[in-house]
């Protein structure tokens, strides 16, 4: 079965601690709720940066900056789109959902 990477953009901050520990618990809840389709959990990303072609360096934020990342195993990518339908992260920002290939002799 293929693997899918759920990859989190933030758009917004939350305004409270609360509601930050609030989609912490909901966001915990949806992926406990996906069973074994979660390869890997994954983990949140801190700022990160764009090295271009000739050592170019940007700082990247905003809606393009990735925030995390989840591994969910799903026969189509359609099924994993449902699975990223349901995440209560798109209360915040947005899910790009993209296949894992294999590369030869990795």
């Amino acid at each position: 079965m293929p693997n899918f990477i759920l990859a989190y953009h933030e758009e917004r901050q939350f305004d409270t601690p609360e509601q930050g520990a609030e989609q912490q618990q909901a966001w915990g809840a949806w992926l406990q709720g996906l069973g074994d389709a979660v390869v890997s959990p994954g983990q949140p990303l801190g700022p990160s940066k764009i090295v271009r072609q000739g050592g170019e360096v940007e700082d990247l934020s905003g809606p393009q900056a990735l925030m995390g990342y989840t591994i969910v195993q799903a026969e189509t990518i359609e099924e994993a789109i449902e699975m990223a339908k349901a995440c209560p992260f798109l209360a915040i920002g947005s899910i790009e959902v993209a296949q894992c290939f294999s590369m030869p002799g990795g």
